[in-house]
């Protein structure tokens, strides 16, 4: 009786253990496999080519033969802005986030020399395009991106696949209190009035803009604004700041221009847009709903520079948003 005990015990210890095991080997596939993320994450590259005689700086990710995507980042900052989520994205599409001369790792060609202006911007993206023979794409328009990649959508609509649109104005309504003592420089282009100006991009406004209308400041990376003063302290570029702040009135009466583009054509289009934004206010995203039926819709609740805090849930709605409308 002994023995038959003992060898009862020995074989339940073996089944437990043997259950164990496959339990511990099923697990570790499931912890390994869908890493799909990971498996299907394309690394991020960081080249530099020439355009109109500029030498452009861009990330590129993901494989070239997928759908494109163009990244067009804000004022002051860089293709910087897009290092997160350029690996969500690069999974299924091709994914190129320029940085605009002046700006980032960009050549910054002296003003005598090179017109700082959202024409000529629009004019070095355009001519980046054509350098990386893509000719047909998405564009993520944020900030100075958007008159920028408006620009090229309204020119080209035929080649544009879709927007996603994220704190980036087409309407007057979106033009707000920020933009009182940008307008009087406008108005009068004069050193004092200039003067006003420089304060958004010292380190202070800088910090100022990534967190202010945020829902935990502790989460945003001083980096960001460290990395953008790079290139705002370099030699004569708070001119070229004060350049484009100025040259920001011609696009304005392209508004209407664009909002016609917007009702001809009817490219699918994403919101995802940062409530708290105090530069571009929400003002500026409900007017969209007028001109765009095929109009995806998010207000979400944090600041102007959205991908550092709500970086994850936006790339969740381009997903998704993409998919739905099968990008190709």
């Amino acid at each position: 009786m002994k023995t038959i005990a003992i060898k009862s015990i020995i074989g339940a210890l073996l089944f437990v253990l043997g259950s164990f095991v496959l339990y511990s080997l099923n697990s570790t596939e499931e912890l390994e496999s869908p890493n799909e993320k990971e498996d299907k994450a394309h690394p991020t590259t960081y080249k530099t080519i020439e355009v109109n005689g500029v030498d452009i700086f861009y990330r590129e990710a993901g494989d070239a033969t997928n759908p494109t995507i163009l990244l067009l980042h804000g004022y002051p900052t860089s293709s910087h802005m897009f290092r997160n989520l350029i690996p969500e994205l690069s999974q299924e599409y091709h994914v190129l986030a320029p940085d605009y001369p002046g700006y980032g790792r960009s050549e910054q060609p002296a003003m005598a020399n090179f017109k700082y202006s959202f024409h000529n911007m629009s004019r070095i993206v355009e001519g980046f395009l054509k350098a990386k023979q893509v000719n047909r794409y998405s564009i993520y328009l944020m900030d100075y991106g958007a008159p920028i990649g408006f620009r090229i959508a309204a020119k080209y609509p035929e080649r544009v696949a879709s927007l996603i649109i994220q704190n980036g104005n087409a309407y007057d309504e979106g033009l707000r209190d920020f933009w009182i003592p940008i307008k009087k420089y406008w108005a009068d282009c004069t050193l004092e009035n200039g003067k006003a100006l420089e304060g958004f991009h010292s380190p202070q406004g800088l910090k100022w803009q990534y967190t202010h209308g945020v829902q935990d400041s502790t989460r945003i990376s001083p980096d960001n604004w460290h990395l953008d003063l790079q290139h705002l302290t370099r030699p004569e570029n708070n001119d070229i700041q004060l350049a484009m702040f100025y040259d920001y009135r011609t696009n304005v009466p392209l508004y209407p221009k664009w909002q016609q583009y917007f009702r001809e054509y009817q490219p699918p289009t994403l919101i995802v847009w940062g409530k708290n934004d105090y530069i571009f206010p929400a003002d500026g995203a409900y007017p969209y709903k007028r001109d765009l039926k095929n109009l995806d819709f998010n207000i979400l609740d944090t600041g102007h520079f959205a991908l550092e805090e709500k970086g994850d849930e936006i790339a969740e709605h381009i997903l998704r948003f993409l998919k739905k409308h099968d990008i190709k």
